[in-house]
């Protein structure tokens, strides 16, 4: 599909969607021709439908794999093939709301104090201190950090959006130790060759190995630190708008569930049994 596909990329690039977006759904067309051995814009509407089944049925997919699959076929059917009145039915099941386990100050703590490689550390201080997305992390470049205005700049993050986040005093001492033993160029965290960034496999790797270390059992991948990050800065007194801002979420609503996981708010809520002191409650 050489030529629909970089039709297809064409579209997708003048909409702002994100490189990881483009990819995953230039993949879902990629997957569903190969599924069919024929060209998409030659696939039905009808089979759209049962590959779309199969996805779930038999390849067991989860939901949020399969609806980021049926995104991107929506997208190629409706936009770069112009068929707007395509029906084939998008699974729009609801995924299980399930809240993550949220690292305490101690464990953050103990990830780092376990971290004593240079680079590792500092990759790990910079998800936690500035709450940085996995992506957000392997394209940080040396430019970014603007120790002046005491800011990073995360470019294109999420949605195609540049914005700012926090450096604090304690990440620039542990960044620009970092930047004298490595002396990285235009990428901040690099792979070896200094030439590239950091992939997104490497600092999982660094992140499990660090957690392993300090002993935590919790469930979580890096983007933990990144809930800890929201979580931790609710916790002291932080407005939620501003940690908004600072996540980069699009909508209030995306920052809203952090009072779900925020121990202060829970701990100051008191229990209705809290209420009845005075009232009668004695068994009948």
């Amino acid at each position: 599909m050489g030529a629909l596909r970089k039709q297809m990329d064409g579209d997708l690039v003048v909409r702002g969607m994100a490189v990881r977006t483009r990819e995953a759904y230039l993949g879902a067309v990629a997957g569903l021709a190969k599924y069919y051995g024929r060209r998409p814009d030659r696939i039905g509407e009808a089979e759209v439908q049962k590959y779309l089944l199969h996805l779930i049925e038999e390849r067991k997919l989860a939901w949020s794999s399969c609806n980021i699959v049926a995104q991107g076929l929506k997208f190629f059917y409706r936009v770069t093939l112009k068929r707007s009145q395509a029906q084939f039915g998008i699974p729009t099941a609801r995924q299980p709301q399930k809240l993550p386990q949220i690292l305490a100050r101690e464990e953050v703590a103990s990830l780092l104090e376990k971290t004593v490689n240079l680079k590792h550390r500092a990759i790990l201080m910079t998800a936690y201190g500035a709450g940085l997305r996995l992506n957000e992390i392997c394209h940080l470049k040396v430019t970014d950090i603007d120790s002046d205005r005491m800011t990073i700049r995360v470019e294109q993050g999420k949605g195609a959006k540049d914005r700012y986040t926090l450096l604090s005093p304690r990440l620039l001492t542990e960044l620009r130790r970092y930047w004298v033993a490595y002396r990285p160029k235009v990428w901040l965290f690099t792979t070896r060759d200094g030439e590239h960034p950091i992939s997104d496999a490497t600092v999982q790797k660094v992140f499990y190995a660090a957690k392993g270390r300090a002993g935590i059992v919790k469930d979580c991948g890096i983007h933990g630190l990144r809930h800890a990050f929201a979580t931790h800065l609710l916790e002291a007194g932080v407005d939620i708008h501003t940690i908004q801002r600072l996540m980069g979420h699009g909508h209030i609503s995306s920052t809203l569930r952090y009072f779900h996981l925020a121990r202060r708010h829970l701990a100051g809520t008191p229990s209705p049994l809290e209420l009845l002191e005075g009232a009668s409650v004695r068994p009948r």
